[in-house]
């Protein structure tokens, strides 16, 4: 059951839209379409061009769809509203203007959960009237993405956010009506969080509406969660690799999607220092071969 296959620009490093080491927007593209994919994602909004004059010739140039945006901004933050709203708005047109139908919200990682990324058992939760603000706020911008510019949004569990584990991605479905928010199942996130993508898929099918495909290097994983080493520096020590080479079984991962007939598009993730000594292109290609040999690309 081969999917559509995407790449998002933090294989190339790209996680903030004003970092000088970020590769330039063209080349995140040519380097996409040699690696030999048919979409891509927006990539942290202001990364690039938000004229479609601009943005979607270079797209047709390449043969590359624009398939999703990612929302990675402080929900869990009341002071930073204004900022989380602007993002939203600016994701949606940008989106909207280019025919891509998905948008993926994600709580940005919070200084009072980075130091317990990835151990449940010793992070704090947000209850309280926090959590039912945090919610919320979620909520007000999924209705906005679905109601206002006729997107799907989902949900996407991260590391160091306040939506990184199961049981806080649960409660996020339970609260939230499922036609305002699906979920965005991240296979890497969901095991350096401490639980198994394709169980959970099993018992949520009906509410994944996208995937992100990560794989993870295991002793990367236990030296970082050992050490409390931060994420994205745990990215830069190569936490994330070629799919195939880490522990997700994308074969059992297959069989699982085929089961509940999921269709469309799946996005190659593979976060990385862009300065890092990696190729990105290499990476990319490899991981596309791998899907290849799974029946998933």
């Amino acid at each position: 059951m081969p999917l559509s296959i995407s790449i998002a620009p933090c294989s190339w490093g790209v996680e903030f839209a004003g970092d000088p080491r970020n590769p330039p927007w063209t080349k995140v593209l040519d380097e996409a379409k040699a690696a030999g994919y048919t979409g891509c994602e927006l990539g942290p909004v202001g990364f690039m061009p938000e004229d479609p004059t601009v943005l979607g010739p270079a797209l047709a140039e390449r043969g590359l769809s624009l398939v999703a945006g990612v929302v990675f901004r402080p929900f869990h933050d009341p002071a930073k509203w204004d900022e989380v709203l602007t993002a939203s708005l600016r994701t949606c047109r940008a989106l909207v203007a280019h025919g891509a139908t998905r948008i993926v919200l994600i709580d940005s990682i919070s200084p009072l959960r980075a130091p317990t990324a990835g151990r449940g058992m010793e992070a704090r939760r947000m209850t309280g009237g926090d959590l039912v603000a945090f919610l919320d706020r979620l909520r007000t911008i999924a209705r906005m993405a679905t109601e206002e510019f006729g997107l799907s949004a989902s949900i996407h569990a991260h590391a160091g956010g306040w939506v990184e584990f199961e049981d806080e991605l649960e409660h996020v479905l339970d609260e939230i009506d499922p036609k305002t928010l699906g979920v965005c199942l991240d296979t890497g996130h969901s095991i350096y969080a401490g639980f198994d993508p394709v169980n959970f898929y099993l018992r949520h099918a009906e509410r994944v509406t996208y995937l992100h495909f990560k794989d993870i290097n295991p002793t990367v994983k236990a030296r970082v969660i050992q050490n409390r080493i931060g994420f994205y520096e745990a990215c830069a020590q190569g936490l994330f690799c070629v799919l195939g080479k880490g522990v997700v079984d994308f074969a059992v991962l297959r069989q699982a999607l085929e089961s509940k007939g999921y269709t469309g598009w799946a996005t190659v993730e593979q976060d990385c220092d862009p300065n890092g000594p990696t190729s990105p292109l290499k990476d990319a290609q490899a991981s596309l071969r791998y899907l290849k040999t799974v029946e998933l690309g």
